[in-house]
């Protein structure tokens, strides 16, 4: 389980039962479908629904600060993370990293198979609410030794999270302690690519504070 905290340092007893990943989660639905009619000519299969609520190994979720991957295919997406912890909903910043390369064929099995990594400190979602939209999600990639900037743009490109809570629980019952889900992402600025290093951050410009992780990928031999 993810070691999390308060933004005063207070640590939070959070037991992640079940790790959902919403996707094709745009707030723009004929942009959505754009996107889903580009990957279909690559050959991955449109989503049954939209948004699509992937399930993943709780076990994935982490906050270690280096992590293990499978081959050099996969790559970092920062996203907002929601979480239900001592009767109250949180939000934290965390990485959907997946393999690009097995997505072609499965892009549930390309998530479950890589780390989510995620950042140790969260804030109560209350104190977001109200200007939730404002909120800024950005990533950093070191690629080749040469740090850039991957993803830029504020959360309101992506559907809130209380419709991805609703669309969930009208699915499959309620959404709280025990659960977290990570919230959709942005474009990638030059295209997705692996990275050695990969930092991701949620800032809200409206009380001046971000959250924020970094994290490093020892990849590991593809062997047959």
């Amino acid at each position: 389980m993810p070691n999390l905290k308060t933004a005063d340092g207070t640590a939070l007893a959070a037991e992640v039962r079940e790790l959902i990943v919403a996707g094709w989660a745009g707030r723009d639905r004929a942009a959505v479908d754009h996107h889903i009619a580009e990957l279909a000519e690559l050959g991955v299969a449109p989503p049954s629904s939209v948004p699509l609520y992937y399930r993943v190994s709780a076990g994935r979720l982490t906050t270690a600060p280096r992590v293990q991957v499978l081959g050099a295919d996969g790559s970092g997406e920062a996203e907002a993370v929601i979480l239900g912890a001592a009767g109250r909903l949180w939000v934290g910043i965390g990485s959907d990293h997946t393999d690009r390369k097995v997505e072609s064929y499965s892009v549930a099995v390309s998530k479950e198979m890589c780390p989510k990594p995620m950042g140790e400190t969260v804030w109560p979602f209350a104190e977001v609410a109200d200007h939730w939209d404002e909120l800024i999600l950005r990533s950093f990639a070191t690629i080749g030794g040469e740090r850039v900037l991957y993803q830029e743009g504020a959360v309101s490109a992506l559907l809130p999270p209380g419709e991805l809570i609703a669309g969930w629980e009208a699915a499959h019952g309620r959404f709280g302690d025990g659960q977290a889900m990570l919230c959709g992402t942005l474009p990638a600025i030059g295209g997705i690519r692996p990275a050695e290093r990969f930092e991701i951050e949620l800032e809200d410009p409206v009380r001046k504070r971000r959250l924020s992780h970094a994290y490093v990928m020892d990849v590991l031999p593809v062997v047959a």
